[in-house]
């Protein structure tokens, strides 16, 4: 009985808290201390620890890439000295020859007496044939202020004698000139075709491209187109006047001479040629 009330109060001292207290003290202490110093090194104002540097050793350093290579251009070589008391003369400029034209021949014999027998479009042969003789006479025109046009009323006698002349224009006192002299120094011309005063103007060119376009004569014996007249004008005093019909163009070839209406290829080709000139075709 004794030894088992021994073993029940070693039990009771086994199972009692104040016996597992000297166990449970100290670490207590220690997670007391460890929380301690670990709110020291969270609160402000508290010091941080600077990060441990590795050594050198440790570090991996990178080389920095090598630059490009820079392409060398190759070098100019520096122009001669020259010499500053001689300064180079300039180029001689070839010297421009002035455009020139020769004047064309003067109408033949024959060519006068055909155009002394036409009687279509006021004489037509016989003006162009007397601004062709006054040309003919006026020599070469060279291209430069003598160069120009000048244009005259002209009144010819029946018997082909010079009655009239007179400037109505110019564009050249040498071309005024030249023409005038021409004009005085006119030989001997046939009658005119209708026995009557033939009165015309004509414009003498005397240019170094062109000396006028000889006219074609294919189509002179179709009668001339009627002249437009308004037929709503009134002098605004009396009746109006009744509106007249308006005329109508007879063409009637049967009334020509074949050698009339026929062109030759001489004047086919000038007057192609003149229209190229006027509308500068194919440029």
């Amino acid at each position: 009985m004794a030894g088992k009330a021994h073993a029940a109060a070693y039990d009771w001292r086994l199972d009692s808290p104040w016996r597992r207290l000297p166990l449970t003290l100290p670490g207590a202490l220690l997670v007391g201390l460890l929380g301690l110093w670990a709110g020291a090194s969270f609160m402000p104002g508290a010091e941080q620890q600077p990060a441990e540097i590795p050594p050198l050793e440790a570090q991996l350093i990178e080389p920095p890439p090598p630059p490009p290579k820079a392409i060398e251009k190759p070098r100019r070589q520096p122009p001669p000295p020259r010499d500053e008391a001689q300064p180079e003369p300039p180029p001689a400029e070839a010297p421009k020859t002035p455009a020139s034209l020769a004047a064309p021949p003067a109408p033949s014999a024959e060519e006068w007496q055909l155009a002394s027998t036409y009687t279509l479009k006021n004489s037509k042969r016989y003006r162009n044939a007397w601004g062709q003789q006054v040309r003919s006479q006026m020599g070469t025109a060279v291209e430069g202020p003598d160069q120009g046009q000048v244009r005259f009323r002209i009144t010819i006698n029946p018997d082909g004698t010079l009655a009239q002349a007179e400037e109505l224009w110019s564009t050249s006192a040498k071309a005024t000139e030249l023409a005038r002299k021409a004009i005085q120094a006119m030989p001997r011309l046939p009658p005119t075709p209708n026995g009557q005063p033939l009165v015309f103007e004509q414009t003498i060119s005397f240019l170094p491209y062109e000396t006028g376009w000889p006219p074609s004569y294919k189509y002179d014996c179709l009668p001339d187109p009627p002249q437009f007249k308004n037929p709503f004008a009134w002098n605004g005093t009396g009746a109006q006047p009744p509106t007249p019909p308006t005329p109508r163009r007879e063409e009637r070839a049967e009334d020509c001479h074949p050698s009339d209406v026929e062109a030759s290829w001489e004047e086919e080709e000038s007057e192609l040629q003149r229209q190229i000139e006027r509308n500068r075709w194919g440029r």
